[in-house]
């Protein structure tokens, strides 16, 4: 399924290939693996204009940690997380802003607050009526691979893990399953944008794997996401607490640009850009004056 070479999502164009866009993340929460989480609006919106200043291309805000072993949070404090944080930000920048959440209330009410993007990190596995959010408001739709819960528990990286023969086909299968749901349901191929999930279900050494093989995902035809930022895999090589996990996420960056990554999502966005331009100047031949 050909995307096309270009994403619409409200005054911006995603033209892919011509560059890497950066995705800043926003956590509302103070349950973050990273130790960015902040617990305020205020603090969040700072953050995001922050963000704008340093080159971000989209803010992806999320009120609900994913790390591994998190709870659960209620809908009702979902939404008072990442709701006012939103609406403060919608008409004040230029990018367009991702609310990160497989739920669908709090999907609805993020995009009625002006938020632009969706980001399922169960890619519609979790709630398929995402897909009639994502085709009725015509807005782009990250799907990502999430194998939690289908094997073990990986001690040394603190999350479950599942294992296979070959990671990478058992990520572009579940990713093929995710998009077949979407288009199914009406949502335009030019608004669907996947992620291969590291460090959802897979051991450190299968996200490295990935990373090596992420051209692979190309096969699908579709924009990809990615998300290395000071998780585990970095921990793991490198034994560092998350907050000095700069240089290691610089390196998951620009392996995965050179292998054929659209999007990276980030928590350092002033450097995790710098990285971005460099690279997109040796790998797509950009100018940097």
């Amino acid at each position: 399924m050909a995307s096309g070479n270009v994403t619409r999502c409200g005054k911006t164009e995603f033209h892919w290939g011509e560059r890497t866009y950066i995705m800043g993340i926003v956590n509302v929460s103070p349950d973050s693996f990273s130790g960015d989480g902040v617990a305020d609006i205020e603090t969040a919106v700072a953050q995001a204009h922050r963000f704008v200043e340093d080159g971000t291309d989209i803010l992806d805000v999320g009120g609900e940690s994913t790390r591994p072993g998190s709870s659960q949070i209620a809908i009702e404090e979902e939404i008072k997380r990442v709701v006012p944080v939103i609406e403060r930000l919608a008409h004040k920048i230029a990018v367009p802003i991702s609310i990160d959440t497989y739920k669908y209330e709090v999907a609805k009410q993020a995009l009625d607050a002006g938020a632009a993007i969706l980001n399922d990190q169960w890619g519609l596995k979790k709630e398929p009526r995402l897909t009639e959010l994502a085709a009725k408001r015509n807005v782009p739709i990250v799907l990502m691979s999430n194998q939690r819960n289908k094997g073990g528990f990986d001690v040394g990286a603190g999350r479950d893990t599942a294992y296979y023969d070959d990671v990478m086909a058992e990520v572009i299968s579940s990713l093929q399953q995710s998009v077949n749901i979407a288009l199914k349901a009406g949502v335009s191929g030019e608004n669907i944008i996947i992620d291969p999930g590291i460090g959802f279900g897979k051991t450190w050494q299968q996200d490295i794997e990935i990373i090596r093989r992420l051209r692979e995902l190309k096969a699908l035809e579709l924009p990809v996401l990615i998300g290395t930022s000071r998780k585990s895999l970095i921990k793991m090589v490198l034994n560092l607490p998350a907050d000095q996990r700069v240089e290691g996420t610089a390196a998951t960056v620009a392996i995965s640009i050179a292998n054929g990554a659209d999007i990276v999502r980030v928590h350092d966005v002033k450097q995790m850009v710098r990285v971005c331009r460099m690279t997109d100047a040796i790998v797509r031949g950009i100018k940097t004056d």
